[in-house]
């Protein structure tokens, strides 16, 4: 019996703690509700911060991300300058100021405005160190009909489809980029021949318009299609490019080679190649010091070079050899700036004459180069053609008919020569000088043969017009053509012998 009670009894007491428990959930005691709600509370007070800071984080990234795009340089760049003129020069405006200086030093001043030049850029960045530049300038206001007075026909109206200037694009390149040091370029790019090519943004040179030597006798801005290579390796800068040689029927006596870079076609010729190069060093801090140079053959890169009769002149190669140094330095509340050119052309007494039996219907300027070459077009053009001519060719073909100016004309051409050889004042330095020292009695020659040359001009009746088949002026083409020639070439010889 007492075994049996004792089972019972814990049995009982099991199923009566089960109810007690069941009962307590289907009726909760007011404590433990109060403390279920006020942990639901917490829950949700704890879900609304997390969600805050979680949005607060998001933002931040956000903004982040967007300030770091905006940040990043564009892959286009868009760019460009303008100048616009107002001078007033202390000098006089006549084509011959030059040539003849003394007759004109008094002249009066005269004004002018001008758009030199307005540019834009467009470049793009392709990614990978691919990247694209374009330059397109308009130089003098753009391009429409306009008279111009023209330098090389003695200071004749001409009417030409521009306003002294043009349109141009001057720069079209695609460049891949390997290192710093190694970059590879292919299209239309500056030539970095001198220092204006190579620095022509207007916050580069002083005043308002480039430098006058380097713009007068090399192309300026010169650019060319063709290949190029530059870098930059601690203080050393280089640059080498392959390109289209100059085209020798552009050259002239006012601007030397400068009008070579230029083709009147729709296409640039490329019979001739030529190479240039420029080295920068900036070893010295604000000092930059650079040297560059052009080598090539110009007198195929003409369309007429193979016409016919022009067998005599197969030997021929006009080689152009540019050398030049510019130098900056920019430190200490001080700008300088500062350049030297020096050019030579093979074979340009053969040059001149064939530029001069153009036809008439070319394009080229039809011009002579250098002093021999502007004796001899005196001599066998100018003088020599209507004097001794008898075709209707012939006769009309006198400068300044009109104006009956042709005599003045054919002294300033002598005087521009010995202004070429002996300085155009006092002290200057010259050729003459050099030709002194290495052959004095030469140099007596050359002078000597410059002023007869004057003399016999100055002798001859006026006006050329209707004195063309006197003597006098036979016998002073004679003397341009022959003696004045002889005597210059020599001095070119002379000039052309190292010692």
């Amino acid at each position: 019996m007492r075994l049996g009670i004792l089972l019972f009894t814990p049995i009982f007491l099991l199923a009566g703690v089960t109810l007690h428990a069941q009962e307590a959930v289907n009726a909760p005691e007011p404590a433990a509700a109060a403390d279920s709600a006020a942990n639901a509370e917490l829950k949700a007070q704890l879900k609304a911060e997390l969600l805050s800071e979680i949005r607060a984080e998001l933002s931040s990234e956000v903004k982040t991300a967007v300030s770091k795009e905006a940040d990043k340089p564009s892959r286009l760049t868009v760019g460009g300058y303008g100048e616009a003129v107002m001078t007033r020069n202390f000098f006089s405006d006549n084509y011959l100021r030059y040539i003849s200086p003394d007759k004109y030093k008094n002249d009066k001043s005269h004004g002018r405005f001008d758009l030199p030049h307005v540019v834009i850029y467009l470049g793009y960045d392709f990614g990978r160190g691919w990247s694209m530049g374009t330059e397109i300038e308009f130089e003098h206001g753009g391009t429409e009909s306009a008279f111009e007075t023209e330098f090389e026909e003695g200071g004749e109206y001409e009417s030409e489809i521009e306003r002294g200037g043009e349109v141009a694009l001057e720069q079209f390149w695609l460049q891949k980029s390997f290192s710093p040091a190694f970059n590879l370029r292919l299209g239309h790019m500056i030539v970095p021949v001198g220092g204006t090519n190579q620095h022509h943004m207007p916050t580069e040179f002083f005043g308002v318009y480039r430098p006058e030597g380097e713009n007068t006798i090399l192309p300026c801005t010169w650019h060319e299609t063709g290949i190029s290579l530059w870098g930059r390796a601690g203080d050393w800068r280089y640059e080498v490019m392959f390109l289209p040689g100059l085209d020798s029927d552009r050259f002239g006596d006012n601007g030397w080679v400068s009008g070579g870079a230029g083709s009147p076609y729709e296409f640039k010729i490329a019979n001739a190649y030529a190479g240039a190069f420029r080295i920068d060093n900036y070893s010295v801090p604000g000092l930059r010091l650079s040297l560059s140079g052009y080598a090539g053959n110009s007198f195929s890169n003409t369309l007429s070079a193979n016409r016919t009769g022009a067998d005599r002149y197969k030997d021929v190669k006009g080689t152009v050899m540019i050398g030049a140094f510019d130098f900056l330095y920019d430190a200490h509340n001080w700008i300088v700036r500062g350049n030297f050119d020096y050019g030579h052309l093979t074979n340009s007494d053969k040059i001149s004459q064939f530029n001069r039996d153009m036809p008439n219907a070319s394009p080229s300027p039809k011009q002579y180069v250098g002093s021999d070459a502007i004796a001899t077009e005196v001599g066998s053009q100018k003088i020599g053609r209507p004097a001794n001519g008898t075709s209707s060719e012939d006769i009309n073909y006198i400068e300044s008919p009109y104006s009956q100016n042709s005599k003045t004309d054919f002294i300033d051409n002598i005087i521009s020569i010995r202004n070429t050889y002996q300085g155009m004042t006092s002290g200057d330095a010259s050729v003459s000088d050099w030709i002194e020292v290495v052959d004095p009695v030469l140099d007596t020659e050359v002078r000597n043969a410059i002023s007869t040359a004057i003399e016999k001009i100055q002798a001859c009746p006026a006006p050329f017009v209707d004195n063309r088949t006197a003597q006098a002026w036979k016998d002073a083409a004679t003397y341009c053509n022959n003696d004045l020639v002889n005597a210059l070439t020599k001095a070119l010889t002379a000039l052309s012998v190292e010692k």
